[in-house]
């Protein structure tokens, strides 16, 4: 049989939940392919992929997907790798540009500017480098790796500013920019304006991808990874140069893997707001992957037996 095709994001916060289909008992029964966040959207959507973890504001965007229960990217109060990084404070912002490898963080900042903020800047979407970011622009949407990189860099110089946002100068953050940066956590920031959890990816499928074998594989690949975190910070300290338990903090204490209870309240609400500002068409039912028995791999296992 054809194996399932699984498109990944290639950032750490992914690790724990492919840990199983990489390294752990499920290896080598998946084909997967490494790509960042808007490459796995597009790849479902193209058909070059059964299922992809993507970002959350593309559920709502691609047709006749699937979601499977309980397994997600998210942030309970504070994420450290989604960071949008001013000149000054955000409510005297007139320009962001937004890194365009997140299409689901570009959303969740339009609505913090809109409902949080109440400011509307020019967006922009750049392919973005962290020295560079505010050459074109008042602030900048940084995320993923190089977002947790800043983070940690800036952890014994930062202060808290004004409004709760950590204070930093430029140089300090290795940023071609003059004087001090204004630097907000987009979920600590959503946090305060919903009261819930951000939930940043979901795992989605093609309706006729997902049999009960598959569902329990996933759920079984993120077991595996939560229950090795040590073993994925310190690779990844190796990797990303940076210290192995900040990395494990990181993930242990600022991603949540879970899509239940108020994650998934935080993720309905996510979807009214992009669709009041017209970032989505609606706020379409999220529906789950349907957990039906695969008949054909049955009728093999009994001719076998």
């Amino acid at each position: 049989m054809k194996k399932l095709r699984i498109s990944v994001v290639q950032y750490l916060n992914t690790a724990p939940l492919v840990h199983g289909f990489v390294y752990g008992p499920l290896k080598g029964k998946y084909e997967l392919s490494f790509t960042l966040p808007s490459k796995c959207a597009d790849d479902l959507r193209d058909g070059l992929a059964d299922v992809a973890i993507i970002p959350a504001i593309e559920y709502q965007r691609i047709e006749n997907l699937v979601m499977l229960p309980d397994l997600a990217i998210a942030a309970k109060r504070r994420v450290r790798s989604l960071l949008i990084v001013s000149r000054k404070p955000i409510q005297e912002v007139a320009s962001i540009a937004l890194d365009r490898s997140s299409r689901s963080t570009q959303a969740l900042t339009r609505i913090l500017c809109a409902e949080h903020w109440h400011i509307a800047p020019k967006f922009s979407e750049e392919t973005l480098s962290t020295p560079s970011m505010l050459e074109h622009s008042d602030a900048a949407l940084l995320i993923g790796d190089p977002a947790l990189r800043l983070a940690i860099s800036i952890a014994n110089y930062a202060t808290l500013g004004a409004a709760g946002e950590l204070m930093c100068n430029a140089d300090k953050a290795g940023i071609n920019a003059n004087g001090p940066l204004h630097i907000y956590d987009v979920v600590q920031e959503w946090r305060r304006l919903s009261g819930l959890p951000a939930v940043l990816a979901v795992w989605a499928a093609r309706r006729d991808s997902i049999t009960a074998e598959v569902a329990a594989d996933f759920a079984a690949s993120k077991a595996y990874g939560v229950a090795h975190l040590e073993e994925i910070a310190e690779a990844a300290a190796d990797e990303l140069g940076l210290p192995a338990d900040e990395l494990l903090t990181y993930l242990r204490e600022n991603i949540d893997y879970s899509l239940s209870g108020e994650n998934l309240a935080g993720l309905e609400l996510y979807y009214c707001l992009a669709a009041k500002l017209g970032l989505i068409p609606n706020a379409n039912a999220i529906e789950w992957a349907s957990l039906r028995r695969d008949i054909r791999t049955d009728k093999l296992r009994a001719a076998q037996g």
